[in-house]
Order: structure tokens, then C-alpha cells, then sequence
């Protein structure tokens, strides 16, 4: 399959990417960032697994869409608030058979991509795999997991059904689901919870179940998160989130969250469509969301004193 990552320079766009080519695909890593692509196209993309171990895989990068020609497959793993752009500066490789897969994190994702695409083509998923840029072209695979993705409107489609099978080819866990919506406020359920708090803190994740502390304000994110779903007829089982959050977070005692990474460098979060989604939808339903409210005013101001340091 002929495939195309957009944000492929980062850390999951380059490990499934990398991952990709290595399954016999044909795969461009397309990003803005030019010294990560010349890293690329110099020395081959490094991916790092958790124990240390590196391999080089060679494969294409390009800051330039219109070199790269019609694709299948759009993978999109840009950061929320650059959606809108990359993929319209995408376009040149989209045609009339390509699909477009978001495996962003945070809700709100899939209208963008439509806003400029079409909803036809789009595709929504959510993956448990995380990933840390060490550096220009040398990505850290820090934690495995399962990866669903689905047709937004739940048909168990044979594009669907192919690019399901084609990710599964890597080795990867992938699931082609007909409930996709749900998956996707399981993954953000556990962002709400663990995201903000490990960038607050500057904690990795297994620091956050070794304190009450963290835990209890852990639980009420998700109790906030867990009622708003609710009230959207999303039947999210907070005993079940709470078992799979605190068992993930002790698995992947190494992994760095991507908003602390974002902080550490001093980069605009992703709160807004994380924590963020759960105080706009509270507002709509009605529903007092007061931990959230709170946890993306303290990321907020963290974010605006970047500027004063």
C-alpha cells in the first residue's frame, strides 16, 4: 500500500511509519520540519525500543506534499491545532480512492480533516502505542499497546477491513471496530487523567499511580470525563477505565506523556482538545466538570509563562 504520514517526523508518526516500510509497504514521512527530514533522508530513521535497542530504518521524508503523488493512505499525526493546515497543505497527495486515518489524540479531529477532504474519506482510530523524539530522525517506541480504528459512521467497510489488515501486518494489535466512537472517549478518558497531571507534575507514568494524591485527583478527572459521556449515551464503565488506566500507567513505568514532552519544550499543549473537550461539553450538558475546569487553566498558565522564562 502506498501510504503517506503526515507529521511523520515526530515520535508516532515515525515508529509506525518506520514500522510500515519494514511490512513492505511504500511509505513518505512528510513534515515541515526541514532539519528532521534531512536527518532522515541522511541517515535513515533510528528507532529506539524501550530496552535501548536501536535499528536504522531507510525510508523517504519530504517537506514538499506535492512531490510525493497520489496515495491510499493518509496517516494523520500531526498535533490538533496544525490538523486544519497540514492537511490542506496535503492535498496534492489525496485522490479521489485515498483514505484519511487520524490516530491523533483528544476529540475533535475527525471535522477538521472533513472541513477539508470531505467526510467520505475520513477514518478515525485511536492507538496505545506512545512515543517519545529523542532527536532529529531517532524516535523511542516507549510503550506497545492496541490500536482501533473505524468508518465515522460505523460500516465495517472493505477499505476499513484492508487498511485494518495492512497495519495488523506490521505486527501490531489493530482492531477494525463498528463502534470507533467509543474507543476513541476510552483513549481520551485516559488522557484526561494522565496527560495534564504528568505535565503538571513532570512525572512519568508510573509516577503517577505511587501517590494518593495523584490518584484521587486521577479518579475525579474521570469521574467528570466518565458522567459527560454518559450524557451523550457513551457508555463508558468507569470501574473498567479506572483498572485499565492504573494497569497501563504501572506497565509503562518509563513513558513519557506527549504533553510533558510538549511543556518540556516548551510547546503549546494539546489540553484544549483533551481536558479542554470535557469542560466544553459539561458547559453544553450541563454538568459541573470543576477538576477539569482547573486542570486546563494551571496548563494554560504554564503554557503563558513559557514566555517570561
Amino acid at each position: 500500500m502506498k501510504i503517506a504520514v503526515i507529521g511523520g517526523g515526530g515520535a508516532m508518526g515515525g515508529i509506525l511509519g518506520g514500522t510500515l516500510i519494514e511490512a513492505g509497504n511504500e511509505v513518505v514521512l512528510v513534515d515541515v520540519s526541514e532539519p528532521v527530514v534531512r536527518a532522515i533522508n541522511t541517515d535513515g530513521l533510528t528507532i529506539e525500543d524501550r530496552e535501548g535497542n536501536t535499528r536504522v530504518v531507510r525510508i523517504a521524508a519530504t517537506t514538499d506534499p506535492s512531490s510525493v503523488g497520489t496515495v491510499e493512505l493518509a496517516l494523520v499525526f500531526v498535533k490538533c491545532y496544525h490538523t486544519e493546515a497540514a492537511v490542506r497543505a496535503a492535498m496534492p497527495m489525496i485522490g479521489d480512492d485515498t483514505a484519511v486515518l487520524s490516530l491523533q489524540n483528544g476529540w475533535g479531529n475527525a471535522p477538521r480533516i472533513a472541513s477539508v477532504v470531505g467526510e467520505e474519506r475520513v477514518l478515525v482510530g485511536v492507538t496505545y502505542h506512545s512515543g517519545t523524539l529523542v532527536a532529529p530522525g531517532h524516535v523511542k517506541h516507549a510503550g506497545a499497546g492496541a490500536t482501533f480504528l473505524g468508518e465515522l459512521n460505523g460500516a465495517r467497510t472493505d477499505r476499513l477491513e484492508r487498511i485494518a489488515a495492512t497495519l495488523a501486518a506490521t505486527g501490531f494489535e489493530v482492531h477494525a471496530s463498528d463502534n470507533v466512537l467509543l474507543e476513541i472517549w476510552k483513549k481520551l478518558a485516559l488522557n484526561v487523567c494522565t496527560l495534564p497531571t504528568s505535565a503538571l507534575l513532570r512525572f512519568y507514568a508510573g509516577q503517577l499511580v505511587q501517590h494518593d494524591g495523584t490518584l484521587a485527583l486521577m479518579r475525579s478527572l474521570l469521574t467528570e470525563a466518565v458522567a459527560v459521556a454518559h450524557a451523550q449515551d457513551i457508555p463508558l464503565d468507569i470501574e473498567e477505565r479506572w483498572a485499565s488506566i492504573t494497569g497501563l500507567l504501572e506497565r509503562a513505568t518509563g513513558a513519557k506523556a506527549s504533553m510533558l514532552q510538549d511543556v518540556e519544550a516548551r510547546r503549546r499543549t494539546e489540553i484544549d482538545v483533551v481536558n479542554g473537550a470535557i469542560v466544553e461539553a459539561g458547559q453544553r450538558l450541563g454538568i459541573p466538570t470543576p477538576h477539569n475546569d482547573a486542570i486546563v487553566w494551571l496548563v494554560r498558565s504554564l503554557e503563558a509563562n513559557y514566555e517570561k522564562k
